[in-house]
């Protein structure tokens, strides 16, 4: 499966299907990667993660409405190998690669010089910046009785510095939010739901062009997605199996309106323990059936992001049902 070649809009489009559906492949991971070859007993130099970013890209982009990787090893490798289909897009991860810490809990940061004309330079489409927002969190005390510092507040003065910037230099923005566990709390179920509906809400405030966002768990925390957002969001693929990741898809889709999905590990995470031609057949036999899977899924289901803003059947008055429950 391909696409045609496509001139750069400045909009989504620029990682979208002609139906304006997101089916990206996501390859950022830097850290991560390396652990992953860890993992199965091998231990990674920077060129095997560059090899690795770039076999992927060239299996897997011809596919892909867009790939996400990061300017590190990824971005250098694939210009390099000219590895990324003509027809794929770009997204860049520009979010710094050491992260900073309050009290065992993430403090959100930008480098200044990982700007909207940094990632223009670096060939890219669309600027995606990764934060762990927790707007339930609560505020607090005043600076002078604590110290501590607002870490909600400042992570969506961050978000609104991006977005000024790439609205500037006519750059689509991405911003990708992961919960996490505060020390000592237990973050799952019903709890989890609500930090990732509060995140989104609190994110839905913001001129953000997408919405990277975790699967909240159910069909009903879909729905209640949809009753906040009034943006496109994307799900991600947070490395959950295959086989369940293609549910997660669908259900996003129909109950949540997501209009696709951004999917790493889930599709190609065998990379790491293959080489050679071992690796090259993974590719073509196993990852890039998935990826056309995971495809058809979102055509199928994923609703345009050209439509958030329009009323669904729901909304109207029609069915409950396939259809979107996003009331816009």
């Amino acid at each position: 499966m391909t696409h045609a070649a496509k001139l750069r809009t400045g909009t989504l489009d620029d990682i979208a299907t002609e139906s304006h559906v997101f089916s990206i492949i996501a390859m950022d991971q830097r850290n991560t990667l390396r652990r992953m070859f860890t993992a199965v007993g091998l231990e990674a130099s920077d060129d095997d993660l560059r090899t690795a970013k770039a076999d992927v890209a060239r299996a897997l982009t011809p596919a892909a409405t867009g790939l996400l990787s990061d300017p590190t090893y990824g971005v250098p490798a694939i210009a390099q190998a000219n590895a990324l289909a003509a027809s794929c897009g770009l997204l860049i991860a520009a979010e710094p690669s050491e992260r900073r810490s309050f009290r065992g809990e993430p403090r959100t940061h930008r480098d200044p010089e990982l700007d909207a004309q940094w990632l223009l330079d670096q060939g890219g489409d669309a600027y995606k910046f990764f934060i762990q927002l927790r707007a339930d969190r609560p505020a607090p005390a005043p600076a002078s009785a604590s110290g501590e510092p607002d870490l909600v507040g400042e992570a969506l003065a961050v978000c609104e510095e991006i977005i000024l910037d790439c609205r500037a230099a006519g750059v689509p923005v991405v911003i990708e939010n992961l919960v996490y566990e505060r020390p000592g709390e237990d973050l799952h179920g019903q709890a989890r739901e609500d930090a990732i509906i509060e995140a989104a809400r609190a994110l839905n405030d913001l001129d953000i062009d997408l919405l990277k966002l975790e699967y909240p768990g159910s069909p009903s925390g879909c729905r209640r997605l949809a009753e906040v957002l009034d943006r496109p969001w994307a799900v991600l693929s947070a490395g959950v199996p295959f086989d369940q990741f293609t549910d997660i898809i669908r259900i996003s889709a129909e109950e949540g309106g997501a209009s696709g999905f951004i999917a790493g590990r889930s599709v190609w995470r065998e990379v790491v323990s293959l080489t050679g031609p071992q690796r090259q057949e993974f590719l073509t036999s196993v990852a890039l059936p998935r990826l056309e899977r995971l495809i058809a899924v979102a055509r199928h289901s994923a609703r345009p992001w050209t439509e958030i803003g329009r009323p669904t059947p729901a909304a109207s008055g029609g069915e409950l049902g396939s259809a979107p429950l996003r009331a816009l």
